[in-house]
């Protein structure tokens, strides 16, 4: 999957972007309460680990 679709989708659901670590782009879901998580800065994101970022964030699987 690319990262855009992934962040897109995040976006989408009421995820809020929180802060840019060194390699990593860190978002959390403040209408959950759901703990923040990072999405790694690659072009494609391995589908196991973008279905993972959903599920940490308490939002439907991509």
């Amino acid at each position: 999957m690319k990262r855009r679709q992934l962040l897109k989708h995040l976006e989408t659901h009421g995820c809020v972007f929180l802060r840019e670590g060194r390699n990593h782009t860190v978002y959390y879901n403040p209408a959950k309460g759901k703990t923040s998580t990072t999405v790694p800065r690659h072009v494609e994101i391995d589908d196991a680990l973008a279905k993972k970022i959903c599920k940490d964030l308490g939002i439907p699987k991509v």
